[in-house]
């Protein structure tokens, strides 16, 4: 974002000169716009966040574009895979990260996107069971839902966070399409009667290695969640925790997504081999995205 649009955000936030002063204040310091404003973009919705909460980033958008194909997939399983393949390849090609100043009519081209349709299960309804997990102030479950929604697709949707700020965030966010939002560790809170029901797993999880996050901006560094942002030694620790037990969640033909760097998605993938999941990996260079899939077969 150019320091013009900041400058116009803050003017807007601001009630009188004394507040617009210490607003500029504040982010000359370094605390993160979203913060100051008490909101982040995310797929083009307006999604509160808190000091103390992590930001959603713009690249994680490509995550939520895949869940959603594969939504779409799980809803209304192709009558052949052309046309299964022709569903993916547009909802790949309408990515959108307009906050990130991408064109909005730029394709989309992720690889390792064969294997959808494949993977598909048939629904009797329309509905969806999604589990947010790690879901800070819940913008992945929220813009899923109502994109789903807007093409008609109920989603009955659980979010789940370990951090307090965060689940406030989200039951703020959230409230308006009707989810559960749950405190605790990973999988602790979440009710047991989605066991076994879990079509769409959403694990925004911290994969920066400990050694690496005196080297992030201070914006990340400082004001949000070090549990946010730190994935253990090589990054993978919260995504290990996940992997062993998301098969236990997962209706059959489920999926579990992450976003992951993409020299660790290699190793991610591994991991949800070792547990069982059938496992692929999607990028996008365009929003320099890497999502690692594990589906439950």
């Amino acid at each position: 974002m150019f320091a013009e649009d900041e400058a116009a955000l803050l003017l807007d936030a601001a009630t009188d000169t004394r507040h617009l002063e210490s607003l500029v204040t504040q982010r000359i310091a370094g605390f993160p716009l979203e913060h100051l404003l008490g909101w982040a973009e995310f797929r083009g919705l307006r999604v509160a966040v808190a000091p103390g909460v992590f930001v959603p980033r713009q690249r994680t958008s490509f995550l939520v574009e895949q869940a959603i194909a594969l939504g779409r997939s799980m809803i209304r399983p192709p009558e052949s895979a052309d046309i299964a393949h022709d569903s993916i390849a547009t909802a790949a090609s309408t990515t959108v990260a307009a906050a990130a100043g991408a064109d909005a009519h730029q394709p989309v081209r992720p690889r390792a996107l064969a294997g959808l349709a494949e993977t598909a299960v048939a629904h009797a309804d329309s509905t969806l069971v999604v589990l947010d997990i790690c879901c800070g102030c819940g913008a992945l479950g929220l813009a899923f839902a109502k994109e789903m929604a807007d093409e008609g697709t109920r989603v009955e949707l659980t979010a789940t966070d370990i951090e307090p700020a965060a689940v406030a965030c989200a039951r703020e966010n959230l409230g308006v399409v009707g989810a559960r939002v749950v405190e605790g560790d990973l999988f602790d809170a979440v009710p047991a009667d989605l066991r076994g029901r879990v079509d769409i797993l959403l694990a925004n999880t911290p994969y920066v290695p400990s050694r690496d996050i005196a080297w992030m901006p201070p914006e990340a560094r400082d004001h949000e969640p070090r549990r946010a942002l730190d994935g253990g030694v090589d990054g993978l620790d919260v995504l290990r925790r996940i992997a062993a037990v998301a098969g236990e969640w997962l209706c059959a033909g489920g999926h579990l997504l992450v976003e992951e760097s993409e020299e660790q998605a290699p190793v991610a993938a591994g991991i949800m081999r070792e547990y069982g999941l059938a496992a692929r990996i999607a990028e996008c260079e365009e929003m320099g995205a890497t999502v690692v899939i594990g589906t439950r077969t």
